[in-house]
């Protein structure tokens, strides 16, 4: 079990006082049996009315409405979790799904729903035969077929940081051969969904112990990575941006479908295009105790 404390602060600036709209934020953690929430506390400058609900993934939403102009937003969110996902898991898969392909039950079809469908188009079916090249044969045992893909997305693709928002359609990060993190999440959900799979999108943070080899990518900033459903085992974790999988050293804020249902602050402000200055974000992971 490891203790981890997590501060994620933005700040916006103006040229003017101007007026704050309503801010949607995700910043809370997900609780559950291997990250227990100890304390946590979101605090806007200027201070605003905070109101709570879940999202129709269960992630947990803060809206914030702002009560007098302000020439700059300040949003800081810091927590602590117990983090308890072990370094080396081992998957109780369902002996039906040991062996690529299986088949899901209906009940599981009709849950995981549009989590099985692409988002992206595909018509000439350019990502599903990229794909399928993970695939070793009739049978392929399925936990090495989605850790394969996990390293080739990794190996094959440079790791790049950018400053914009923006994420790459999966073939365009193919194509370019570099990409983010958010770059990487959505290449490995969307290919296991054209391999049939059930995934998601999972925003939150790594942290970067330093025993590693090499530095965690993706430290020092928010990060993505993916979920895969396997029958028995449920929902696995694989990082494709560091070539791990399981849940240790990651902190998940948000579940979703698509990429563009994580951003963790979303809001607009009531003036002139350019009173917009800029924004500066402020990411630290570390641990108090092991």
């Amino acid at each position: 079990m490891s203790v981890l404390q997590v501060r994620h602060a933005t700040t916006y600036r103006y040229r003017r006082a101007v007026t704050i709209g309503p801010h949607r934020l995700m910043l809370r953690p997900r609780d559950s049996h291997d990250l227990r929430l100890i304390s946590a506390e979101l605090v806007c400058t200027p201070s605003a009315a905070l109101t709570w609900s879940h999202d129709v993934f269960g992630n947990s939403l803060a809206h914030a409405t702002f009560a007098e102009p302000a020439d700059t937003l300040t949003i800081a969110s810091t927590f602590a979790v117990e983090q308890y996902a072990p370094e080396w898991p081992i998957f109780p898969i369902a002996v039906s799904a040991h062996q690529y392909p299986f088949a899901y039950t209906p009940d599981e079809c009709m849950d995981l729903g549009a989590l099985l469908s692409p988002q992206y188009p595909d018509l000439e079916g350019r990502l599903q035969a990229w794909a399928q090249t993970f695939v070793h044969g009739a049978q392929t045992d399925t936990l090495s077929l989605l850790k394969d893909l996990n390293t080739g997305i990794s190996a094959g693709i440079s790791y790049q940081s950018r400053e914009d928002e923006r994420t790459q359609e999966p073939l365009e990060t193919i194509a370019r051969g570099w990409g983010t993190c958010r770059d990487f999440a959505v290449l490995f959900v969307e290919a296991a969904r054209t391999l049939g799979f059930g995934a998601r999108i999972v925003s939150g943070y790594v942290y970067d112990s330093g025993q590693a080899l090499t530095p965690a990518r993706g430290a020092g900033s928010t990060h993505a990575w993916a979920e895969i459903y396997l029958p028995g085992a449920g929902w696995i974790v694989f990082d494709p941006t560091n070539r791990t999988f399981g849940g240790a050293n990651l902190i998940p804020i948000a579940v979703a479908r698509a990429i563009t249902q994580t951003s963790p602050i979303s809001g607009a402000f009531v003036g002139a295009p350019d009173d917009f200055i800029g924004l500066s974000v402020e990411v630290s992971v570390i641990s108090s105790q092991s």
